[in-house]
């Protein structure tokens, strides 16, 4: 509309415009023929409407056509641009990142040497290298004196040892087993000096022969929910007096997962073992021990049951028996501090291979029975602190049934008797050990166990010292020199001794303080020369009545791995 009364607007202006042109021209032409201006009248006419014609509009928007698809074949070219070769030698070292390389595995070594005494040290250890389909390997050792403390070769001593073991890495599982043989020679020497002469070394020697088999079967690798191992085990002993014992025994360890907090713990145990000496013995052995498992936040609690059968018939020995198990674990600082305390009892197979092994002379003819913890409550703690001082401590009252105890024998007091408390033995028992442990180069250790006995029917612990106590150190010097002490203390015991005209007198035995050295200084990789000192002190202590030790012994040898 406003453009329409543009274009009116404009039409009026050149109308007017043009019939005043024209009008002048006439007067122009007339100039001369009047001066009087005549009435005139002009009209304006509004009512004149101008049309346009009508503009087309189109409101269609733009298409713009897609291309059709068609195959797209890229082709790549390349071209091998090369700088033009340059006779410039340029003192340029590339430097190159080494690659770790394993450390070469030393799984073979050859050990002599020889030492006062007329000593012979023998040891030998076999082993292949690196390997995830299975491990096997063999020892050997002798080690081995002349003459002894007391009447030279009267007081020989020597123990050998040969063995092989192995195991085959499977997908699931573990199988393996060992197979050893020892050998060792001692004797009586615990007579009275001024007859010594007139002792035969034949008379007094004493051989035992022992056998050790032992196949397994594990998955403790297969990170399965239940975990068990399986072992037998077949030992067989028999000494120069016509003496022998078989046990065959059998183990198996579980552990079932129910999940991350909880879990099963089952423990069995079956031993069926005969002794034959004066007369022939039987003795069967049973117990199995499941243990529920809980984890509620730094506390883990344990409760469960062990239940245990023994052949035995010293001391109207109980044949069954029950024991509870309760313990709490206390985890205030994880991996830093652990306080633990509980209740429980136990029943340990006591075997005469065992008993050979710590305390070669006894007697024919002894008596061998289980030891029965009746009741026991404990408590202790574990404790690490800054990665290089470990802590452990551990306090216990026991109560204890055919506790065995070594006594000289009334009829020959050179050998040992098997004696036992008629009753109930109670022990206090106190137990300490700090380790300080420096990036595998500095180890110094301190351990103390302090037993108080309380005995029913016995007048003294027979041969059971009451403290006993160690300190240990080594020292690693840039791997070149490896140096190794322990100074340890051993409290007296007593023992009763019976003499020929029928009296007896109880003795005390020595209080042992003896220091022992070792130092390694290595050539090479493969040779090693090593020295050892024992008992420095140069004391003959009495461990047992009437068998004072060797004074100061001394070995030195060399060493070749390979």
């Amino acid at each position: 509309m406003k453009n329409k009364l543009k274009l009116a607007s404009l039409a009026i202006v050149l109308s007017v415009g043009y019939s005043f042109m024209n009008e002048a021209h006439a007067q122009n032409n007339n100039w001369g023929e009047a001066t009087k201006l005549e009435d005139a009248q002009v009209v304006v006419e509004k009512n004149r409407v101008i049309e346009l014609p009508q503009a087309a509009r189109n409101f269609e928007k733009f298409r713009v056509e897609q291309p059709e698809q068609g195959e797209r074949n890229v082709r790549y070219r390349f071209i091998d641009y090369r700088l033009p070769s340059q006779d410039i030698n340029l003192q340029m070292k590339v430097l190159t990142i080494k690659q770790d390389e394993l450390t070469k595995l030393y799984g073979n070594y050859l050990k002599g040497g020889i030492g006062n005494y007329a000593s012979l040290y023998l040891k030998g250890y076999f082993h292949n290298k690196r390997s995830d389909v299975g491990a096997y390997g063999a020892e050997v050792s002798h080690i081995a004196s002349a003459k002894g403390p007391v009447d030279k070769g009267n007081s020989a001593v020597a123990n050998s040892r040969i063995g092989v073991h192995g195991e085959r890495y499977l997908k699931y599982t573990t199988v393996g087993g060992s197979l050893n043989y020892g050998r060792d020679k001692y004797h009586y020497y615990g007579y009275d000096p001024a007859y010594g002469a007139e002792i035969d070394k034949e008379s007094i020697r004493q051989v035992y022969n022992r056998f050790a088999v032992n196949g397994f079967l594990h998955n403790q690798n297969s990170g399965d929910p239940l975990l068990y191992r399986g072992d037998i085990d077949i030992n067989y002993l028999n000494d120069r007096y016509e003496m022998s014992e078989r046990n065959v025994a059998l183990k198996l360890r579980t552990d079932y997962s129910i999940d991350k907090e909880a879990g099963f713990h089952v423990d069995a145990d079956l031993s069926f073992l005969s002794h034959k000496d004066s007369a022939d013995v039987s003795r069967t052995f049973f117990k199995v021990s499941p243990t529920y498992e809980r984890q509620l936040n730094a506390v883990r609690l344990s409760l469960g049951a062990k239940i245990a059968y023994t052949g035995d018939t010293v001391n109207d020995a109980r044949k069954f028996n029950v024991y509870p198990v309760v313990r709490v674990d206390l985890t205030p600082i994880e991996d830093k501090l652990l306080i633990y305390a509980g209740m429980g009892g136990d029943l340990e197979r006591v075997t005469l291979y065992k008993l050979t092994e710590e305390n070669p002379y006894l007697a024919p003819n002894v008596r061998v029975a289980d030891l029965n913890k009746g009741l026991e409550i404990y408590g202790g703690f574990s404790a690490n602190i800054a990665n290089y001082v470990h802590l452990t401590g551990r306090v216990a009252y026991q109560n204890y049934r055919n506790m065995y105890f070594y006594n000289n024998s009334a009829s020959d007091s050179t050998k040992f008797d098997l004696v036992y408390d008629d009753g109930v033995t109670n022990v206090l028992n106190i137990y300490g050990e700090a380790v300080f442990n420096y990036s595998d180069e500095i180890r110094i250790g301190l351990k103390a166990d302090y037993n108080k006995y309380n005995m029913a029917s016995l007048e003294q612990p027979y041969h059971r010292p009451q403290f006993m106590s160690s300190i240990y150190g080594t020292y690693n010097f840039y791997d070149k020199i490896l140096f190794n002490a322990e100074l340890y203390y051993i409290g007296s015991s007593y023992g009763r001794i019976f003499r020929q005209d029928g009296t007896s007198v109880l003795r005390e035995t020595d209080t042992i303080v003896d220091l022992n050295l070792k130092g390694d200084y290595r050539f090479t990789n493969n040779f090693t020369i090593f020295v050892m000192a024992n008992n420095l002190l140069g004391k003959k202590y009495e461990r047992f009545l009437n068998y004072p030790s060797k004074s100061i012994n001394l070995i030195g040898g060399v060493t070749y791995s390979f």
